[in-house]
This record gives C-alpha cells, sequence and structure tokens, in this order.
C-alpha cells in the first residue's frame, strides 16, 4: 500500500487558516471531545474545484494528553448547498501518507448534484502529510535514482539495499524522535473524530479508499454511536496488518503484471511484441536485465523500471503508455519513452518523500514487524520464487519496518456489530488491496453490503467511471439503503472495458490517469 510522488503531487495547494468561530449554526450536536474548537473557513478555490474552502485545526499531539503539545492539521470543504444538510462527509485517499485536501473536491464534483449539494465534503491531510504541520521528510531524495537492483541476487546487491533501509529508519528516528511514537491509525482516527467535533456535528458520514478504508474501519471501530453513513473502496485486510498484507500484494500484483502482458499480446500488430504474452514477459525481464546493468538515460535502472511499470498495477489507463515505452525500447532501442515513462510515473518528488515518510511512520508503527532481517529474507524469495514482479521492490519499500525506532502498537479488530448499514466496494482482481480484504471486512462489519465489481483490476472503483457501482453509492449516500443479496455479495456490476492502444489523439500529454487515480495514487 504505498504511493508515489508522481500523484501526491497532485493536491492542489491549499493554506489553512487559524480556527476561531462558530461552525454553522444548522449544526446540531455538541463537540464531544477534550479542546473541541471551531473552524474558520476561508475560499481556497482552484480552476478545476472553484468553490473549495479551507481552514486548520489544531490538535492534541497526543490524544491520551488532550491538553498537552498540539499539531496542526490542514482541511479542506466544499460546503452543502441545500437548506438542509447530512452534515459532514469525511474523505480520504489512502496511503498512508495521501493528501486528502484535493479529494474534496474531486469528491464533491464527482457525485450526482443532488447527493453532494447535501454534505459538507471534508478532506483533510492526515498528521504529518502535506500542508498539515509538522510535515515529515525523513531522507529527501531517498528514491534518487539509480538504486541499487531491487533482487539481491548477491550479497553486496542485499547489504547495499540493507544500508538504506537502515540509512531511512535512521534519518526519521533523528528528525523526529519526539513526533513519531504519534504517527499511527490511532492517533489519526481521534483527528478524524476531533474534524467531526469541530464541525459540531454528533456523527459524521465518512468515504474512504485504499488504506482509507483501515483508517474508516478503525474509526468506525472507536466511535461506532458516530458513525451516520460510511464507504469503503478497496478493502484492507484487516487481518494481515501490515506485513502479511505487502506479501499478499506482490502475488496479485504479478498477476496484474502478466494481465499487462497479456493486453499487449492482444495488439501485436500496434507494439510488435508477439502474440504469446509468456513471450512477451519473458521479453520484459530481458529488458530489466539490460537496464540492470545499463540504465536508460541514466535513470532508469532496474529497480526504477519496476517504479514505472507497478503504478500500471493500480490502474489500466496507464497500460498504453507503458506498454508503447516497452515496445520502442525492444524494437526500436529508443529509451527516451522509458525515460518520460519513468517520470511521469515512477519517479519521486519532494510531496513523495513526505508521502513515504508518513507511509513508513504509520505501518512500522501500526503493528509489529519481524525485527529479524532473515526473516524478511525467507518470506520474500519465497514469494519472488512464484511472483517475481513487485515481491524485492516491495520488500525494501517496507524494510525501514525492520529497523524502526519507535515501539509497535497492536493492529485494531475492526468486527462491529454496532453501526448502521456500511456499503463495502471491491473489484475481484485489484492488486493494492486483494479481493479477500473486502470478504474479509463484509464478514466482520454486521450488516454491511458488498459490492463486487466482476473482473475488474483498477484499486478504487467508484467515481472513476463504472455507472452502475456509482448508482448503489449515490443512493447510498442519498437514502442510507445499501443492495440486499442474501449471500456473500450483494450487488454485481460489470468492470470497465480495458484500454485501447493509443491515437494520435491520445498520445499527448500523457496522462496521471483519471483523476481519481491521479488523488488515490500508487501503493496507496
Amino acid at each position: 500500500m504505498r504511493k508515489g510522488a508522481a500523484v501526491l503531487c497532485a493536491a492542489a495547494a491549499v493554506a489553512g487558516t487559524v480556527a476561531a468561530v462558530p461552525a454553522d449554526a444548522s449544526a446540531p450536536g455538541t463537540a464531544g471531545t477534550a479542546h473541541a474548537a471551531t473552524l474558520t473557513w476561508k475560499s481556497c478555490g482552484t480552476t478545476d474545484y472553484p468553490t473549495l474552502q479551507c481552514a486548520s485545526l489544531k490538535v492534541p499531539l497526543d490524544h491520551r494528553h488532550p491538553y498537552g503539545k498540539r499539531i496542526t492539521l490542514a482541511l479542506s470543504r466544499v460546503k452543502h448547498t441545500t437548506r438542509k444538510s447530512l452534515g459532514p462527509l469525511l474523505v480520504n485517499p489512502g496511503g498512508p501518507g495521501g493528501s486528502g485536501l484535493t479529494l474534496a473536491g474531486f469528491v464533491a464534483s464527482s457525485l450526482p448534484k443532488a447527493v453532494a449539494s447535501r454534505y459538507d465534503v471534508i478532506g483533510f491531510d492526515p498528521r504529518g502529510v502535506g500542508r498539515s504541520t509538522p510535515a515529515l521528510d525523513c531522507e529527501p531524495g531517498h528514491f534518487d535514482p539509480v538504486r541499487p537492483d531491487s533482487v539481491p541476487s548477491t550479497p553486496a546487491i542485499e547489504r547495499a539495499n540493507l544500508r538504506r533501509a537502515k540509512a531511512f529508519a535512521a534519518a526519521c528516528g533523528r528528525k523526529y524522535a519526539s513526533v513519531l511514537p504519534y504517527i499511527d491509525t490511532l492517533q489519526t482516527v481521534r483527528d478524524m473524530d476531533a474534524i467531526r467535533a469541530a464541525t459540531g456535528y454528533r456523527r459524521t458520514s465518512y468515504f474512504g479508499y485504499s488504506y482509507g478504508t483501515y483508517l474508516g474501519a478503525v474509526y468506525a471501530k472507536l466511535f461506532p454511536q458516530r458513525v451516520k453513513r460510511l464507504v469503503l473502496d478497496s478493502i484492507v485486510d484487516p487481518t494481515g496488518v501490515w506485513y502479511d498484507d505487502n506479501l499478499q500484494q506482490d502475488h496479485a500484483f504479478n498477476d496484474r503484471h502478466r494481465a499487462l502482458m497479456s493486453w499487449i499480446a492482444k495488439y501485436d500488430s500496434t507494439y510488435r511484441l508477439g502474440t504469446d504474452p509468456e513471450r512477451i514477459e519473458a521479453k520484459w525481464y530481458a529488458m530489466r536485465g539490460a537496464l540492470a546493468k545499463k540504465p536508460a538515460g541514466g535513470k532508469v535502472g532496474a529497480s526504477e523500471l519496476e517504479d514505472t511499470f507497478i503504478p500500471g498495477g493500480y490502474y489500466n489507463g496507464y497500460w498504453p503508455y507503458l506498454a508503447e515505452a516497452f515496445a520502442a525500447y525492444v524494437n526500436d532501442k529508443n529509451a527516451d519513452p522509458l525515460v518520460e515513462a519513468y517520470e511521469n510515473f515512477g519517479a519521486i518528488d519532494a510531496s513523495g518523500d513526505n508521502g513515504y515518510s508518513v507511509y513508513t511512520s504509520v505501518q512500522c508503527r501500526d503493528a509489529a514487524w519481524p525485527r529479524d532481517w532473515n526473516q524478511w529474507r525467507k518470506d520474500n524469495w519465497e514469494a519472488y520464487d512464484k511472483a517475481p514482479f513487485m515481491t524485492w521492490n516491495n520488500a525494501w519499500y517496507n524494510a525501514p519496518c525492520a529497523f524502526w525506532p519507535t515501539d509497535s502498537l497492536r493492529p485494531v479488530n475492526i468486527a462491529n456489530g454496532k453501526l448502521p448499514p456500511v456499503l463495502l466496494f471491491q473489484a475481484t482482481n485489484d492488486a493494492a488491496t486483494p479481493y479477500v480484504g473486502g470478504l474479509t471486512v463484509h464478514r466482520m462489519l454486521a450488516g454491511s453490503s458488498f459490492v463486487v465489481e466482476e473482473g475488474g483490476g483498477n484499486h478504487g472503483v467508484t467515481l472513476s467511471g463504472n455507472a452502475c457501482l456509482d448508482k448503489y453509492l449515490a443512493n447510498y449516500l442519498s437514502h442510507g439503503t445499501v443492495p440486499r443479496g442474501g449471500g456473500e455479495i450483494d450487488a454485481v456490476c460489470p468492470k470497465l472495458p480495458d484500454p485501447k492502444p493509443l491515437t494520435s489523439k491520445t498520445a499527448s500529454p500523457p496522462p496521471r490517469g483519471s483523476a481519481l487515480h491521479g488523488l488515490v495514487g500508487f501503493r496507496g
């Protein structure tokens, strides 16, 4: 569950303001938490989201000590326009480490107007992220190319990768010793309740993608009486947080990478890479081997090639661009499209450094990770034997957790029988949050309803063009109604068609994906 800088920077630059005046007079209820604050909203609209407003909220660094040191959360809002409001709808794009400020504008503009107009759609940068302060950046340039080969085929390569992981963990410990023990899911969930309290409402609705589904489930566990409506899209398996979940991802991403190879095989007249997916995959690994010896443009080595293609496992809208870069390198010995694809999809900038710093801080703190590297070596070589595409890249991404300078917490048992109806969405072939996570949470949340995109492989499926899914979402947010199928699955929607190869009209400029996938991002 990781997020790349190419999409983290999609969050708009929005300015926070000091909390000072009462919340909406129409908002019923009381804050319900110590130091309950109110919010001052000021316009921070963008070209895409002109009605966006921004505010800031001070919260305790440690919610166990509500009168102690405070930090500041950056918030965004699209205000309801109807006379009677359904209250706040908090939204989160995942990560951990994803900025949610722009997501409020996206959700408000993507929902049917009759639905969005009844909510105050509120986004936020979680503690440590983006415009919230302090914002973490443990080791700027940690992902600068060219990194060591991710596959530790020699002791020297393994040592080089271990040095990087240890150095990153140590840098976080040096720079943020007073903060790291409070960067975790439980503290963030209490921040969410502080946001709810500051709006003046007794209950809040919540809509989260990816890691945001775990945030939502944990919030519901801690504060079931404060949940009005709860939507979880592309669902984290809460029983594998976080080491086992990442190993499970490796197999799912390998399947998704092979789906890309099969898609390329369908368009041999365009890409000239053949019609046999296995042979095309062999050419991809041969390209990887060549780049390990001679990085393209001095930037794209073996690890950077993986970084470039991993986003294709999140969103198939990237496939035509990845296929063109692959074909140009293999057929024409032209590395320029591959370098461009890396810069568009794989390169990490300053916001990505921030996102990764928060990602590791949360995941390494949330749950126990093996501290014996021999366990990592054994488990990841076993996974690599069956799923070579992303296994070691993913292992090194998470490896700082083997050396993290804080103690770990216990994962939250999110099982819950105290909630109103909950709506869950999952694609059957999602790689980032495999399908079993959706099934597991459906069983753990009594009375939840499970809507499946059959055959879909994208990560984040609502508000991305599937009208069938979006109808269920709109009905639920409007009326609280959910489908009831009486079995393991309550409703099924067909997947969207796969993309077509690029034409001259679509070839430029390369996209960051649909608006949603630009916000939900990679490894998030």
